[in-house]
Parts: structure tokens; sequence; C-alpha cells
């Protein structure tokens, strides 16, 4: 078990923003993530779990609660074509080690960032494909700190969105993906990859898609609409590329991107009558939150 001191935040999520953390633990596989996690409850002290941090808005401010990460959690293995792997293993990683184990059902998640926990956590997707599509069972840690293997089925899963499994803490997924050829799922991967970069702000720090679709429409063309494409707030821009974005144009705060995050909604709701519900994550000691 690692445990660090005063580590910059900015380092640990994709958007580069953030304050220091004061504990910083990242357990090296399941069994360390559930003992840390039974007694942070024993003794009753808050923490917070980190994934990739691809989805995630942190305070400018020293953050007191400890920060778990689960980076090094990435045991993976096969079995023909089951996969387990621990939520910590990087979503990309997986993706590629699938394909080129010759197994399909993945390779439309290419290129999204984070890690499998977060997948799962709000159940990622793009181009027809979802993390729980061939998903058979969730391994994780109730608020009762019992360890449980919750089938497909029971989980939960919509739209960005896993809502039986949300309150527990995910440990583990396991899968069985259909057969494919390697040579044509890399070669649909290069083409889902590619596309990403065409239509995706990938230059810039971001924590992705900002809102879920709202229904009947699409959160980026409802703010390109409302004439908010390229607005900024300090730091903090609406991507002039794809509006669903929110970049960090160097200097942005955690406080410049609520802002504008505020005035993406109120305006939406303005003129179209749509409330714009958020996708990425805010860390509880986020102000406002």
């Amino acid at each position: 078990m690692k445990h660090l001191h005063h580590v910059s935040l900015k380092d640990h999520c994709t958007f580069r923003i953030g304050g220091i953390a004061k504990d910083f633990f990242l357990p090296q596989n399941m069994e360390e993530m559930v003992d840390l996690i039974r007694q942070h409850r024993k003794q009753r002290r808050p923490f917070w779990i980190l994934g990739g941090g691809a989805n995630t808005l942190f305070p400018d401010e020293e953050i007191t609660i400890s920060i778990i990460s689960t980076k090094e959690m990435n045991n993976y293995h096969h079995d023909g074509q089951t996969i387990y792997a621990e939520s910590g293993m990087v979503l990309d990683t997986w993706v590629l080690n699938t394909i080129r184990q010759d197994l399909q059902g993945t390779e439309c998640l290419s290129g999204i960032p984070g890690t499998l926990g977060g997948a799962l956590f709000m159940n990622a997707g793009a181009y027809g494909q979802e993390i729980s599509d061939h998903l058979v069972s969730v391994t994780v840690l109730t608020k009762d700190n019992e360890i449980l293997k919750i089938p497909k089925n029971q989980c939960g899963f919509s739209y960005r969105m896993a809502s039986h499994i949300q309150k527990t803490i995910i440990l583990a997924g396991s899968w069985q993906l259909p057969k494919g050829d390697a040579v044509l799922l890399l070669a649909k991967r290069k083409e889902i990859l590619t596309q990403r970069r065409k239509k995706q702000p990938l230059d810039y720090p971001s924590a992705g898609s900002v809102f879920k679709r709202p229904p009947g429409a699409y959160a980026s063309q409802l703010i390109d609409q409302a004439g908010l494409k390229g607005t900024r707030i300090g730091g903090a821009q609406v991507s002039e590329k794809h509006a669903g974005f929110i970049i960090n144009t160097g200097n942005a705060t955690c406080q410049d991107v609520l802002e504008l995050i505020e005035l993406c909604r109120q305006t939406v709701r303005e003129h179209f009558g749509h409330e714009l519900e958020l996708e990425q994550r805010l860390c509880p000691a986020c102000p406002n939150t």
C-alpha cells in the first residue's frame, strides 16, 4: 500500500485542475482496497475514490479528505472468451488487450480516457457500444462492507448510468466477449481514434463531455445554438471544436469551470427549456457540492 502526502491533484486528473491532497492512497490490489475502505469507515474518516481522473473536477484548495486512487489496481486475466479485470485498469488498455486476443465488442470504446471502474460507474459508451454490453458481473464493496458479485441484470444499467451500483465501490468486472478478428478490429479501432481526434478538442485538458444527452436533443447542439461556443470565464472555455466540452486553456480554476457550467445550464434552460444534467463528477470538496 502506498500512502503519499501533499500530492498535487492536477497531476491526477485530465482537467489539470486541483489543489493539494493531504493524504493520497494507492492500494495495489482489490484486497488492499477493501482493507483500506473498511479502515476509513471504522474511523469515520471521509474519502473519495479516484480512477483515472478523466471525468472529475477537483477544488483549487487543499483537500483534507483521503483520496484513494485505483490506478495501481490493474490485475487482468482471460480464459478463452471470459475477461476479468480490476477497476483501476486503464479502459483503453483493456480495449487493446481484448482486441489482441481476437475478441470483439469493445473496439468502439477505443480512446475513451479513464479506468474500468469509472467506465462501469457511468456505463461509458460510444459509437453504439457500451461497457455493459457483454458484462457478466461486477464485484463491489457495499456500504455494509460486504464484497458482492452483482450480475449485469441487477446493476441497473441505462444511458450513462448504473443506478444499482453507484452507491457501492466498484472493485472489478468480468465479461464474456464474442470472437472476432484482431486485424479487422484494429482497423476499426484506428477509425474510431481518427474520428475522436477530428471531433474532440484533444489538444487541451478537459474532463470529456460535461453534460449527459437530454431527451430528444444533444447537449453540444443546444449549447452551440445558444451562442455559447467559445465562451470563456477565466481560463475555462466552451470548446470551439465541440461545444459539449469545457477545456482548460492553461490556467483555469475550479471556480472558472463551475461558473461556466452554470452559465451553460442557465442559458440552455432559458432558450430551450432543457435541464442539462452533469455527466462529470465534482469532488465533495468543490464549492456548491
